[in-house]
């Protein structure tokens, strides 16, 4: 029969195949442009895609990389715990995976440091850890690193990316709201410098307190920032939003924010806005 003079296939273990040797974790697709990108290469254009233009978000370390002196960086040595005011079975074992996963303790970390050669106090979120929501360690460690600033007269730089107020700390995550607000119009009065640097995406209880109240307040390019998310707001004024809303873009148009900075400028940037303040 014709079927038994049909060769049959080697086993794919005893084909003779020229395989490339691609190295696992090596490379990441942009979303934008759909390239695939060696990430070290992304890594060394301070995480933009060098195809497109593309803005990766960054690790908590990168960030402080790209902005601090080399050495410079203190961390405050803050050891509190997560409350679990709604009896959540699973959400202290999922904060436990994140600590592991991330290598972070919590969605931010505050710590004292140099830019150019002037003392600052900081402040960085990570979207990798709850989306940078703000429970109530988020808040503290915020409120925390905010009376440093009065205390040693430093200006405050907070890096910020957040889905918004925690939902499994419930009223309390929404307290940290009043009471990072409450911080800040202290530095306020003590007449203390700070700056606000909204990243992709700020959003919820973090834009609505301290993220949106600075002296100065700057985005990088394409950041979407905002309260609640777009389909909500359609939903609830029942009308179609402007092209681009919500966008850095669209709200410098607006006044919202100060300026956009590229994100391989923000270090001088910064430098300069400081400098500015120490001379007025």
């Amino acid at each position: 029969m014709i079927v038994d003079k049909i060769k049959k296939r080697e086993p794919s273990a005893k084909r003779n195949i020229n395989k490339v040797d691609i190295p696992v974790g090596k490379w990441v697709k942009c979303t934008e442009c759909k390239e695939i990108l060696y990430k070290e290469d992304i890594r060394n254009n301070f995480n933009i895609c060098p195809s497109c233009g593309a803005y990766f978000r960054m690790h908590i370390n990168r960030r402080l990389e790209t902005i601090i002196d080399d050495g410079t960086y203190k961390r405050f040595d803050l050891n509190i715990e997560n409350v679990n005011p709604l009896n959540l079975e699973d959400y202290p074992s999922k904060l436990e995976k994140l600590r592991q996963k991330t290598n972070l303790q919590e969605a931010v970390a505050c710590g004292t440091g140099k830019i150019e050669g002037e003392d600052v106090v900081i402040c960085v979120m990570d979207s990798g850890f709850l989306m940078g929501s703000m429970g109530t360690v988020v808040g503290e460690k915020i409120t925390y690193a905010i009376e440093k600033a009065i205390e040693l007269k430093y200006p405050l730089i907070i890096f910020t990316v957040s889905g918004g107020a925690r939902m499994q700390e419930g009223i309390m995550s929404l307290m940290q709201m009043a009471k990072t607000t409450s911080a800040i119009s202290k530095l306020n009065k003590a007449g203390g410098l700070y700056i606000s640097v909204l990243t992709d995406p700020t959003y919820g209880g973090v834009t609505a307190s301290f993220a949106s109240i600075a002296d100065i307040v700057l985005a990088e390019p394409k950041a979407m920032i905002g309260f609640a998310g777009q389909r909500v707001i359609e939903q609830t004024i029942k009308e179609s939003l402007p092209e681009g809303f919500q966008t850095a873009e669209f709200l410098l148009e607006h006044g919202f924010i100060d300026k956009i900075v590229e994100r391989q400028d923000l270090k001088h940037t910064l430098y300069k806005l400081i400098q500015y303040h120490k001379n007025v």
